[in-house]
């Protein structure tokens, strides 16, 4: 079995089509999926996706893209929102520099509101980081002197520097439908070098879908193809990787096995 353990199903890419975007997935071997808040003016819509589906849950968050646009909220009001069975984490938040859509300060202030909530809820925080390595590793730093949070670089699609420092500090990494691109090879040969107990796999639907499909609108299915991709890179069998992605996804995402209608 397999989790997607990042995608957008609140997203106008799949309305009307729910129920048959999560028939696809469990006919692939994705049995669980985790939908991410991006504007938590939102939430509600995210959260509609997954009540009453026991293999679905989501965060709760601000995408850095959208810290300009979206109400300012403390900490406080991000752990509010955390009381909901269906929250299992906070994010996604981050860094973005490469758009640049939000102001940088206002992006990194966010970003610690948000793992100062997952410092108060124990729940894991999602981090988005582009073209900000060096920003992000430092913010996570000073934020564990602080106190210990758990976490995923999602998408993980940056360097090797910060790759170690996620790690060092117990973080898990994921990868996504990149890491089948062709130009990728600087990108795989980190994950080769990611521990085995430390990878997650996810979509990041509805983009990025991998190759094969590359160039389609991405789907939670599509996730059995980044894992494929993802055992070739480490020397493993699929199997092999699936057991060991679902059991770190479990492991770092430990309030979704804990929901009462949760079956995991």
């Amino acid at each position: 079995m397999l989790v997607d353990s990042h995608c957008h199903l609140d997203f106008p890419d799949f309305d009307g089509e729910m129920d048959a975007v999560i028939e696809r997935a469990g006919a692939a071997g994705v049995g669980y999926m985790l939908t991410i808040c991006t504007h938590v003016s939102r939430f509600d819509r995210v959260r509609a996706v997954v009540e009453g589906r026991s293999n679905l849950r989501c965060s709760v968050g601000i995408h850095p893209h959208n810290v300009a646009e979206e109400p300012t909220v403390s900490s406080g009001d991000l752990v509010d929102l955390t009381k909901s069975d269906e929250v299992v984490a906070i994010g996604e938040t981050g860094l973005d520099f490469y758009y640049d859509h939000s102001p940088r300060d206002l992006q990194e202030a966010s970003f610690r509101t948000h793992i100062a909530a997952a410092r108060e809820t124990g729940l894991p925080v999602i981090v988005h980081s582009r073209d900000a390595d060096e920003r992000t590793a430092a913010v996570l730093a000073d934020e564990h002197g602080i106190g210990d949070f758990s976490g995923v670089l999602h998408c993980f699609s940056s360097g090797p520097e910060l790759a170690q420092a996620a790690l060092d500090l117990g973080f898990y990494i994921s990868a996504s439908g990149i890491i089948t691109f062709k130009k990728a090879d600087e990108l795989r040969a980190i994950f080769k070098d990611v521990p085995l107990d430390r990878l997650l796999v996810e979509t990041d639907a509805p983009y990025l879908a991998p190759v094969p499909k590359r160039g389609k609108r991405n789907e939670p299915a599509y996730t059995a193809h980044t894992a494929e991709k993802l055992a070739e890179i480490k020397g493993i069998s699929t199997a092999e990787l699936a057991a060991a992605t679902t059991d770190n996804f479990f492991r770092l995402f430990s309030a979704f096995a804990r929901h009462p209608s949760g079956n995991a």
